[in-house]
């Protein structure tokens, strides 16, 4: 396992810093695993035992609120950490990831990867910075959440996954009509509505959960002035 983790070209930005100790510690507590489209990583309320790294493939994660109803919090898209503030904040997961595309995941023993952070302050560092910019991120979308309307949120929403996730004016949608409805904070009816609008003007091309985009500056300026 260690030999794996050496080799591997698709380990983290952060363990480029390790010692070859290190790297040796590492691959002796982490496993490899491989989850289809739907499965679940890690579950909201279930013990918060290791650290995830997203090695390739796109999850969600979600929360389930009060009332049971689940709450989309952020699509993440390898290569990236899951988990970090649930496993060390606290011994249950505050929060559930699931694939939404085939992924490759590793799952880190949390108290190695605290012995990491402890021993490697140049990891600690890096690890630190990639929460920052995510924590970022994160707090930028929360406020378009409560500031945009419907129509510029699915506009946003289909300009990420062009820009961030696929790098494609054309790419097949992850999330169903529900699952868009719940990251921006809407219902499916509106979701559809917005996207069959967008299809109807020519500002999309939607077959199924197929999407092109069509007309580029359009949508980014639906974007901006949601």
């Amino acid at each position: 396992m260690s030999y794996q983790c050496k080799t591997c070209k698709l380990r983290s930005f952060a363990v480029s810093v390790l010692s070859e100790e290190q790297i040796s510690l590492l691959g002796n507590n982490c496993v490899a695993v491989d989850f289809k489209k739907g499965d679940i990583i890690f579950k909201q309320d279930a013990f918060s035992l290791n650290v995830v790294y997203l090695k390739t493939g796109l999850v969600k994660l979600h929360m389930r609120g009060l009332s049971g109803k689940e709450q989309i919090i952020k699509i993440s898209k390898a290569p990236t950490y899951l988990g970090i503030p649930t496993a060390i904040g606290d011994k249950i997961n505050h929060y559930s990831a699931t694939a939404i595309e085939t992924s490759s995941v590793c799952f880190i023993r949390l108290e190695t990867f605290k012995d990491l952070i402890l021993s490697n302050p140049e990891f600690s560092y890096k690890i630190i910075i990639n929460m920052c910019q995510n924590e970022l991120i994160h707090f930028r979308n929360c406020l378009y959440r409560t500031q945009k309307n419907s129509r510029g949120l699915v506009a946003d929403t289909i300009l990420n996954f062009a820009n961030n996730v696929y790098e494609s004016s054309s790419f097949s949608l992850p999330l169903t009509r529900n699952e868009i409805a719940s990251l921006i904070n809407s219902s499916r009816e509106l979701v559809s509505r917005i996207l069959s609008e967008f299809h109807n003007d020519g500002i999309i091309r939607l077959e199924g959960r197929k999407v092109t985009i069509l007309n580029l500056d359009l949508l980014v300026k639906i974007s901006e002035n949601g």
